[in-house]
């Protein structure tokens, strides 16, 4: 059985930093390219950052692209997302998935999701 184990998050001032983590087991996580997306209600869902298992990090958005960077942890099955210079606009939930662009939702591994709040 896949387990996901979510830390970070919570509520970001402007301009502030916060680390998000998953942490997976009973997963060849070592082996998998890696995502992170964000969902905001009545908006389509973006997908924010891809990870490939070597660490190569082919996919950031436009929209976080020089403020987020995506890593992960092989040797302890956890993928992050660092977050820096947040904006309201970045006010989301955040989700850890497994797979890269293009896989379909039902063959992912996903988190639970993340509660990210940016305001003052």
């Amino acid at each position: 059985e896949v387990e996901v184990a979510e830390s970070g998050g919570g509520l970001v001032q402007p301009g502030g930093s916060t680390t998000l983590s998953c942490t997976f087991s009973g997963f060849t996580f070592g082996t998998w390219t890696m995502s992170w997306a964000r969902q905001v209600p009545e908006k389509e869902r973006e997908w924010v950052a891809v990870i490939h298992g070597d660490g190569d990090v082919p996919y950031y958005s436009d929209s976080v692209k020089g403020r987020f960077t995506v890593s992960r942890d092989n040797a302890r099955n956890t993928l992050y997302l660092q977050m820096s210079s947040l904006q309201t606009e970045d006010t989301a939930v955040y989700y850890c998935a497994s797979g890269g662009l293009g896989l379909r939702d039902f063959e992912r591994v996903w988190g639970q999701g993340i509660q990210v709040t940016v305001s003052s």
